[in-house]
């Protein structure tokens, strides 16, 4: 996503990032395949989530080494049906899309006199010819734009512009103000009006198109996209930058404001964090983020089980802690406490300073601010 306003004379101006987070389908921080699913949420690459309800359908989700030749885009996701659902009740959808913070969207104007248009570009194809819509939600205003779009069994790229709209702002804040979605499948909540391509509206039945294919009408069905990019202003397939690599570092940095993953898979009693004894049965840690996250994260860490998943050592104490973790903190720190299931008396070691480290492979910390 190299582009400037849109003019011809500057449409070349490198812009300092892109747009979209992790368009090239390169970072996935969750891992490289997620089966059966069949809820809404993150679960491979980074950024892009599923919105999915009320469907029998289900799908597997990977990351897979082949985009299309030439470009530079190794990777790309995968989406292949495993349960079909043909019988589609009115309230069913499935949508794989990402969320961006108003904050990132003042460059579009949206909601002035001096409103800018969307072009939105992406690599596509699947195992056959499908017709899919590309739609812009504002969420900010209830707001809706969507194009259809063709698939076919080569790579293909689609260049879509969308109208500027001098109705509805976005908020300048960290919170989200609008979704690109790749609409999938959709009952008559979504289908049942009259679709009108690239007019911005707030009609929830006319937001997938009308020749709309159902990603979930057959097990043979897949869904391969790479190569995202939106840039501010009107382009074409012969004047839109090419698309705009981002070092591994960079991206995977980005992708961190949102989400980031501490575990050890393969190898047990490695140091995790700096740690200390609070009182006679917990131990803290804290993490300062060297990126500060979107928000105040949501903590999810392993669990014991039946086994004690953690252990504190220092120069006079070895002891296994087996609970999940519980904790606070801001968008810049995070603090975790965690209890004593080794039996150990450690009352006269408060604020000793130790190590906090896994005992079992399958441990790990997530913090999300996601979207």
């Amino acid at each position: 996503a190299n582009g400037g306003t849109g003019l011809t004379s500057n449409a070349l101006t490198p812009r300092s990032k892109p747009i979209i987070y992790n368009g090239n389908q390169s970072v996935a921080q969750r891992g490289t395949s997620s089966t059966g699913i069949s809820s809404g949420g993150y679960y491979t690459v980074d950024r892009w989530q599923f919105s999915m309800g009320n469907t029998a359908g289900r799908l597997t989700s990977e990351q897979i080494a082949d985009g299309p030749a030439g470009t530079g885009l190794v990777n790309c996701t995968k989406l292949t049906c495993t349960t079909a659902d043909t019988s589609i009740a009115s309230n069913e959808v499935l949508q794989f899309q990402q969320a961006f913070e108003g904050q990132d969207l003042q460059e579009f104007c949206k909601g002035t006199s001096d409103a800018k248009k969307f072009t939105v570009a992406f690599y596509v194809k699947g195992n056959a010819s499908a017709t899919y819509t590309c739609e812009l939600h504002d969420r900010d205003n209830t707001r809706y734009n969507g194009q259809e779009f063709a698939v076919t069994t080569s790579w293909n790229r689609i260049v879509l512009v969308f109208n500027a709209d001098t109705t509805g702002a976005f908020d300048d804040d960290n919170a989200n103000s609008l979704s690109l979605n790749f609409n999938l499948h959709g009952g008559s909540d979504y289908t049942g009006g009259t679709f009108s391509s690239n007019t911005w509206h707030t009609t929830s039945n006319q937001r997938f198109g009308d020749n709309q294919t159902s990603f979930f009408d057959s097990t043979d069905r897949t869904f391969f996209i790479t190569g995202i990019q939106m840039e501010v202003g009107e382009f074409t397939s012969t004047t839109i930058p090419p698309f705009q690599h981002e070092s591994f570092g960079d991206n995977l940095q980005r992708c961190k404001r949102y989400f980031q993953i501490f575990m050890n898979s393969s190898t047990s009693l490695k140091d995790f964090l700096d740690a200390h004894i609070h009182d006679n049965d917990s131990m803290r840690a804290v993490i300062t983020f060297p990126l500060e996250m979107r928000t105040t994260p949501t903590l999810t860490s392993s669990s014991s089980g039946s086994a004690d998943h953690w252990r504190y050592i220092s120069s006079s104490i070895n002891t296994n802690y087996g609970s999940a973790m519980t904790g606070d903190g801001t968008n810049k720190s995070y603090q975790f406490t965690l209890n004593d299931t080794g039996g150990t008396d450690v009352s006269s070691h408060v604020d000793d300073p130790g190590y906090l480290m896994n005992n079992a492979t399958s441990c790990f910390l997530k913090l999300d601010a996601e979207l």
